[in-house]
């Protein structure tokens, strides 16, 4: 099927390698080498994401924009098929994109220094604020509600209805946090009435491995935009706390592992800021914290929904691995208050 593909990027020929590349969890993703170029080919997860399309669209408006308003600014766009289209299809559910390899550069799957931390934050800030000129409401929603924390609320309260009662009742220490700190959804819903929350660009996925870096570790790009729509900064802010503040990432069993590193905090809030520090209102800039409160219970939320519904959208590979999850996100989630008067000090 891969060859077929390419066909519809004129790349078949007798020097043609194709590996898989990369560590992605939602799109298969392939190094494709000729003669003269190096390209990335990616498989779009239709599961995941229903119409491939949207993200085309999206990308090429981006593209566009950024073209034309700051021409000097790295954006992997996508190559266009032979007939002009900016996906090549294999079925009515598989589609692909191609992308041009960017010589020199490397990506980091965990993120091993706060000056990397730094760079990313820069980046996705910068991609946000080179947007803000964009016309929001022309971008597609590849992912409804994927950050609607009210709604990820109540579709937990659902599965303590209708989940595996064995797992909830397995669960009573985890469901207890959860009811203690609805607060979080209550300041969420607030936020979305509040003019002073700006609608803007965002990842949504600012892990650090959609950063592409240069041979130094300097930032270069942003990658994998297959979930760029109208969203809040609390979602980008809120990853990078999620999954750049702790040495060790939600798969961790041994809880006494989990911790918040101040310096990391730092990193990001300096690298974000000196991006978005005039974009920012100063209600924002007041929940910058919260962004990670946000995004840590909305995961803990997540898995533990998923948990009760015996583990229907998440990978698992062993029984307990979304209760697990949740337990350590809770862990995280709790570290982080713990320390929010120390982490507000060091940004005032």
């Amino acid at each position: 099927m891969i060859k077929k593909i390419l066909a519809e990027y004129n790349l078949l020929n007798d020097h043609l390698t194709i590996v898989p590349f990369g560590e992605g969890l939602i799109n298969k993703t392939w190094l494709v080498k000729n003669t003269h170029e190096q390209y990335i080919l990616q498989k779009i997860n239709e599961k995941v994401f229903k119409q491939p399309e949207l993200i085309a669209g999206n990308m090429k408006m981006v593209a566009d924009y950024l073209a034309k308003t700051h021409p000097g600014y790295l954006f992997i766009k996508s190559i266009k098929t032979k007939n002009d289209e900016e996906m090549a299809r294999a079925s009515n559910h598989d589609y692909f994109r191609l992308t041009l390899y960017v010589s020199n550069s490397h990506t980091i799957n965990t993120v091993q220094n706060p000056q990397q931390a730094y760079e990313a934050a820069r980046k996705f800030g910068e991609f946000t604020k080179l947007l803000a000129g964009f016309n929001i409401h022309k971008l597609n929603i590849t992912l409804p509600d994927f950050h609607n924390l009210s709604l990820r609320y109540q579709q937990f309260t659902d599965a303590l209805k209708t989940g595996n009662k064995k797992r909830i009742e397995l669960s009573k220490q985890l469901i207890a946090f959860i009811m203690a700190h609805e607060n979080i959804v209550d300041t969420y819903q607030e936020i979305l009435k509040n003019p002073q929350f700006k609608l803007r660009v965002t990842h949504h996925d600012t892990k650090i491995s959609n950063i592409l870096f240069d041979k130094n570790d300097k930032g270069l790009c942003v990658i994998d935009l297959d979930t760029v729509m109208p969203g809040y900064f609390i979602s980008d802010v809120g990853d990078m706390f999620r999954t750049y503040l702790s040495p060790v990432n939600e798969e961790e069993k041994d809880f006494s592992k989990i911790e918040i590193r101040e310096e990391y905090f730092k990193a990001i809030w300096n690298g974000y800021m000196s991006e978005m520090e005039d974009e920012l209102s100063e209600a924002e800039k007041h929940h910058f914290i919260y962004a990670g409160k946000f995004m840590i219970y909305m995961q803990v939320i997540r898995f533990l929904t998923d948990y009760f519904n015996d583990d229907v959208y998440y990978t698992t590979q062993y029984p307990d691995q979304n209760f697990v999850r949740a337990g350590n996100q809770v862990v995280l989630l709790q570290n982080l208050v713990k320390k929010e008067k120390e982490l507000t000090r060091l940004i005032q």
